[in-house]
């Protein structure tokens, strides 16, 4: 029996969307709504968000996905809520209430002192409410289920905390951090730092590597336009690596370059460098301090 709705038809669209995600749904549905809507035939984002975060989710589209892990890795930048006097078991409003503590008197000279207990180096225990896996299972299932296992502390860095404003019983922070920060966890250790127990009640996301949150683009707004209007959206596949240096192909070895074959250059070494032919890019490549052109990742447009 046939479908009542046609197949959609995929296609190779090559890009980068900057998603401004919205509350309540998780990164992968957006990802996917993203893709159906572009028809894509492959498309990763960036650094997952919690379904109860918002902000800039940067999703690769086609052969962009090649520069994807780069800004995997990238500082991220956050700006967020927390909610002191009660701990939940998610680290968020989703969660139950756990422990509850008065919240001492605020004051910014307070607030700061701690705050700059934060920024450096630090280490984290992951929260069981995590994607992180035991055994090929998600800790938030186990978490789910009442179990609650050991984990090993990661290293992270907090290269700033910016204190906004503040309440009563609420304080509100511009973060700068590495990949793999737990913002509710921070917030949680800020909170008991401060002599109370906490958890967040917003979390929005402004920054990605060297992309900002404006402009980003809703989803709604994807859906009025046109295929045409959308396509206008889409950042150059080599968008997450544009601050790399740019060298042009040898001439007569764009091909060669397309094929994973190295060249000679007369041209510096360079770790990473974006190769072009005219306006083409090419892909990634390493320049050698013997002035050989090695291809390391090659797009196929």
């Amino acid at each position: 029996m046939k479908s009542s709705a046609s197949k959609i038809q995929r296609r190779a669209v090559n890009g980068v969307f900057l998603l401004n995600k919205p509350l309540g749904i998780s990164s992968n549905a957006a990802l996917q709504k993203v893709r159906w809507l572009y028809r894509a035939q492959k498309a990763g984002h960036t650094g997952a968000l919690d379904p109860l975060a918002s902000g800039l989710l940067p999703i690769c589209l086609g052969e962009a996905t090649k520069f994807s892990h780069f800004l995997l890795d990238s500082v991220k930048r956050y700006q967020t809520t927390i909610q002191l006097g009660h701990s939940t078991t998610t680290g968020d409003v989703e969660g139950e209430q756990l422990l509850e503590q008065a919240v001492p008197e605020l004051t910014e000279e307070l607030i700061e002192a701690v705050l700059a207990q934060f920024v450096g180096d630090i280490q984290q225990v992951p929260p069981m409410y995590s994607a992180l896996k035991k055994d090929g299972r998600p800790l938030y299932e186990l978490a789910r289920k009442g179990i609650e296992i050991e984990r090993e502390a990661r290293p992270v860095t907090i290269y700033a905390i910016e204190l906004l404003s503040f309440t009563a019983d609420s304080i509100t922070l511009d973060i700068t951090c590495s990949k793999g920060t737990y913002i509710r966890v921070l917030g949680e250790d800020i909170a008991k730092a401060l002599g109370t127990y906490g958890h967040l009640t917003y979390l929005h996301r402004i920054k990605t590597g060297h992309f900002d949150l404006i402009p980003s683009y809703t989803i709604e707004y994807l859906e009025s336009l046109s295929e045409q209007e959308r396509e206008a959206l889409l950042l150059p596949v080599y968008a997450p690596v544009d601050h790399f240096p740019k060298v042009q192909v040898p001439e007569g070895r764009s091909e060669y370059f397309s094929r994973g074959m190295e060249s000679n250059i007369e041209h510096t070494a360079e770790a990473q460098v974006l190769v072009f032919d005219g306006e083409k890019c090419l892909g990634l490549a390493e320049i050698t301090d013997k002035k050989r052109l090695v291809p390391k990742r090659v797009l196929n447009l």
